[in-house]
């Protein structure tokens, strides 16, 4: 069954193509990978042109053999509000897979429906994500301005790697800080203490694309 675009916002005219025959002239495929109720209805999800008329399915098998050997992590003890922003941030820039660390629960509205074609995994506690990174063979690599931090833009960040934000306001625990292989800070020149932890998710995702990424991949 096709999924429903969520709604568009601001009175925005609708995303998307239109049934397939009206939009190519022809019959529409066969090809598996297509949903009938999409290609006789329309697509107006949230994705690439290259995905049109797929089925979630398919998309997401896809994008697993695309998926960078990065993961992204983000401690919850608050009910943080940029999770669904980190989530977005993490599908757009093709993250092996984010992981919410404390509370299960979080705010979708941010990640708009993009969690459903990235991996998001559930630890209960920061002890919990550095054993899975140790099984793993990931390094851990805070992001946090504080004093002994690397700065990002010179770090050799790590290719395998988790990076891991902490909360608005308080940033990463000293609990995380202490067992991360690694804490980075990302360079600030204003008068404020610190960024949005969204914001510093996609800064932080674009240093290791800048360095690790093959751009001829990208869409």
């Amino acid at each position: 069954m096709a999924e429903e675009a969520g709604p568009t916002e601001w009175g925005e005219p609708a995303v998307g193509v239109g049934p397939w025959t009206d939009e190519h002239g022809t019959e529409p495929p066969t090809d598996p990978r297509y949903d009938p109720e999409l290609l006789a209805a329309g697509d107006r999800r949230n994705v690439v042109d290259a995905y049109r008329y797929w089925t979630r399915e398919a998309i997401i098998a896809d994008l697993d053999t695309r998926r960078h050997p990065f993961h992204v992590a983000i401690e919850n003890f608050g009910h943080d509000g940029n999770i669904g922003t980190v989530v977005r941030t993490a599908n757009a820039f093709m993250a092996q897979s984010v992981h919410i660390v404390g509370r299960r629960r979080w705010n979708r509205r941010g990640a708009m429906v993009t969690d459903r074609y990235q991996h998001v995994l559930h630890h209960e506690s920061v002890h919990d994500l550095m054993v899975w990174a140790r099984e793993n063979q990931l390094s851990v690599v805070a992001v946090d301005n504080t004093p002994g931090s690397v700065p990002i833009e010179t770090a050799d960040l790590p290719r395998e790697c988790v990076l891991l934000f902490g909360q608005e306001g308080p940033g990463v625990s000293a609990d995380a800080q202490e067992q991360a292989d690694l804490t980075v800070s990302i360079a600030q020149f204003g008068s404020t203490r610190s960024i949005n932890a969204g914001v510093a998710a996609g800064i932080a995702m674009h240093a290791w694309i800048s360095r690790h990424a093959d751009l001829g991949q990208a869409w």
